[in-house]
C-alpha cells in the first residue's frame, strides 16, 4: 500500500488537489479541532494507519461540528486499499515514517489564503483561522515539513464553491 500525505497552509488547495490523486481520502479535519490541532496523531494512526498497514480496514469517528462545537461524530470506515491519501495540515509530519510520498501544496499569500479558507468555511471562522495561520506557521518551521516533501506543487484553483467543515485545512 502507498501512502502519500498532502500538505501545506490552510487554504492552499490541499482539498482539492488530493482529490486528484484517487486513492482513498482521510482529511485530517475530520480529526482536529481549533484547540487540538495536531495532538490527535495517536488517533489516527491507531485507527486507520496501522489496520491499513496489515491489510484490514480502519474505522474512526470523525469530528461532528453541526453544533459549531468539536465533538466525535458518526464512524468512517476505510476500506483496504492500494493508495491511501492524508490530506491536511500536519499529514506529512516528521512522525509519518511510512510514507511513500510527501507533497506539499504551495498557496498563494497568507492574507490570500485566509480569504479562502474564510470563503469555505464561513465568515465565523475568521478569528479561529487567524489563529490557525499563525500556529501553523510555527508548526511548519519546527517540523520542516516543506523541506523535507519529495514534491512541491503551486495550489489548484479551487472549485466555485467548496464547503469543508472546520478546523481549516
Amino acid at each position: 500500500m502507498r501512502i502519500v500525505a498532502v500538505d501545506g497552509p490552510s487554504g492552499a488547495g490541499k482539498t482539492t488537489f488530493a482529490r486528484t490523486l484517487g486513492g482513498v481520502v482521510v482529511p485530517t479535519d475530520h480529526f482536529a479541532t481549533w484547540d487540538d490541532p495536531v495532538a490527535w496523531w495517536p488517533r489516527l494512526v491507531a485507527d486507520v494507519i496501522t489496520p491499513l498497514r496489515a491489510g484490514r480496514p480502519g474505522r474512526y469517528r470523525r469530528m461532528d461540528w453541526s453544533d459549531g462545537l468539536p465533538k466525535l461524530g458518526e464512524h468512517v470506515d476505510v476500506p483496504p486499499t492500494d493508495l491511501l491519501v492524508i490530506e491536511g495540515v500536519s499529514s506529512a509530519r516528521r512522525a509519518a515514517t511510512w510514507l511513500t510520498e510527501a507533497i506539499w501544496v504551495e498557496g498563494p499569500s497568507a492574507p490570500e489564503r485566509l480569504e479562502r479558507a474564510v470563503a469555505r468555511d464561513g465568515e465565523q471562522s475568521r478569528p479561529h483561522l487567524e489563529r490557525w495561520q499563525a500556529f501553523e506557521r510555527g508548526w511548519f518551521a519546527v517540523d520542516r515539513t516543506k523541506e523535507r516533501a519529495t514534491r512541491i506543487v503551486d495550489a489548484p484553483t479551487p472549485p466555485p464553491s467548496t464547503t469543508s467543515p472546520p478546523p481549516g485545512n
